[in-house]
């Protein structure tokens, strides 16, 4: 006989344990599309006005390379691109600006149109004419505010990320972009520009957060340098809009929070610092080619909780606010490591941002029209680069936990991130099958290590490791124990 599934707020549980695939644990709700902003942090949850989980599914749009034009506007209407977002199923947008287009005021005021003649793109002028006409003649900063406004018509929240200071692409050591006191990295210069960007968007109600700097790095992090200025950034921006969550980032490419865990962060105010990483698979070189994958997920995720997942424990946010891979599926390193993260960010219910959503750049690194093979859309915006992708990331583009859970609520269901699917069971005898995560049956897992259906005396069982996993009714032995790793 099976137990009634609740019917308000359906709550599961996914499992990581060791089959040819890596499966994953963690807890799952399914909510209503947020409206009630602004938002804020109960404990380690983003939350909404009335309390209610909200979890950032997010994509990183470029909008601070020399051009300091939002990425794509010569390929689509922007109306049509923050359409697409949706459609793809992102409920927010990081969205990128370098910290000199709005403290040079030369700069900021300079029109798109100039801005492209300066560095000789007259073919993405006649693009944005053709698809944006309304952007061509608007100061950066105002082309800014456009693309802001447009996302919040079609009800995509908002990141306002200062991925650098001076415009152009990021990151190196060495780029004097990295840490407070390098070439154009002022601490009191940012400051200002921070101030600046929290007031242009005070009462901008979808612009929900503001990331106070990408990748800090180089030979001058120091951690109480860190403290020193991150801590007067936070209350700056709050003082200036106290609506947006504050977020931090780390050391040596936003990898290390580590310092966190024994002092705390020290500010006037609560209910909106969260904290950010990033993770990709070339951060571990050529680890997921070369090494066993479950070996290396199981040490690389370790290594992140020790570096920066500890904050969860610690009730604190934290926002995956880069991960990527190359989206054409030809790199082996990153179609290894995908799997671990997508496991690790579920069992965690992380809140996360894709880089990219950029299909191609105006001018990248010198060259004009560069194809972005990490970038979630074609090289001319039309259409998606890779479709399974979106389905493997479909189910945690929702809630899976929240701050109030009852137990009645809650069960387990298992998650198969190389699909992004989750198991099903079949007829008695046959092999499980796999389907969305929302039609999902309800495990309990005991402390005799059994997998079982709840409701029932059905259980997961494999008779080896090279054999497909089935349900059975005999439940003692060891084919039907399953370990987590």
């Amino acid at each position: 006989m099976f137990l009634p599934k609740p019917r308000k707020t359906k709550m599961r549980n996914f499992f990581s344990f060791s089959t040819l695939s890596i499966l994953t644990l963690v807890i799952m709700i399914f909510l209503a599309p947020v409206t009630a902003l602004p938002l804020s942090t109960n404990s380690r949850w983003i939350v909404d006005d009335s309390g209610q989980r909200v979890k950032l599914a997010c994509v990183n749009w470029v909008s601070h390379l020399e051009v300091m034009v939002a990425e794509g506007l010569s390929k689509q209407p922007v109306d049509v691109i923050s359409n697409q977002i949706v459609s793809m199923g992102f409920n927010c947008v990081r969205l990128t600006w370098p910290l000199f287009l709005v403290t040079n005021d030369t700069l900021g005021s300079m029109t798109v149109r100039q801005s492209f003649q300066n560095l000789g793109l007259t073919e993405s002028i006649a693009g944005v004419k053709a698809n944006n006409p309304s952007f061509i003649d608007l100061s950066l900063i105002q082309a800014y505010q456009a693309v802001v406004s447009s996302l919040g018509e079609n009800n995509v929240m908002v990141i306002l990320d200062n991925h650098i200071s001076k415009p152009g692409w990021c990151c190196s050591n060495n780029d004097g972009n990295g840490f407070f006191g390098d070439q154009y990295f002022k601490p009191e210069l940012w400051i200002n520009g921070l101030t600046r960007m929290a007031t242009m968007f005070n009462g901008v109600s979808n612009v929900v957060g503001m990331s106070l700097r990408n990748e800090l790095r180089g030979s001058k992090q120091d951690v109480n340098d860190w403290y020193r200025y991150m801590q007067r950034g936070a209350e700056a921006v709050h003082s200036a809009n106290p609506d947006v969550l504050v977020i931090l980032s780390g050391l040596n490419y936003d990898k290390d929070l580590s310092f966190i865990r024994n002092r705390p962060v020290n500010l006037t105010f609560t209910g909106k610092l969260v904290f950010e990483m990033h993770w990709y698979g070339f951060t571990d070189g050529k680890a997921w080619e070369t090494g066993n994958p479950n070996q290396v997920c199981g040490r690389v995720a370790d290594n992140m909780m020790r570096l920066s997942g500890f904050l969860v424990q610690q009730g604190w946010p934290l926002f995956v606010s880069e991960f990527g891979l190359d989206q054409r599926g030809i790199n082996v390193n990153d179609n290894r490591y995908i799997n671990c993260f997508l496991g690790v960010a579920a069992e965690l219910d992380l809140d996360w941002a894709l880089w990219t959503l950029v299909g191609s750049y105006y001018l990248r690194q010198g060259v004009f029209g560069l194809d972005e093979s990490y970038g979630i859309l074609s090289w001319n915006w039309c259409e998606t680069r890779n479709s399974s992708f979106l389905q493997r990331i479909s189910a945690m583009q929702t809630p899976f936990q929240g701050p109030v859970v009852s137990e009645s609520e809650l069960h387990k269901v298992i998650f198969h991130p190389l699909t992004g699917l989750c198991v099903q069971r079949n007829s008695f005898l046959e092999p499980l099958k796999l389907g969305p995560c929302s039609e999902s049956e309800a495990w309990t897992y005991s402390t005799q290590k059994i997998l079982s259906v709840k409701g029932t005396y059905s259980c997961l069982q494999a008779d080896d490791c090279d054999k497909p996993a089935k349900m059975g009714l005999i439940c003692s032995g060891s084919s039907s124990r399953w370990d987590i790793i």
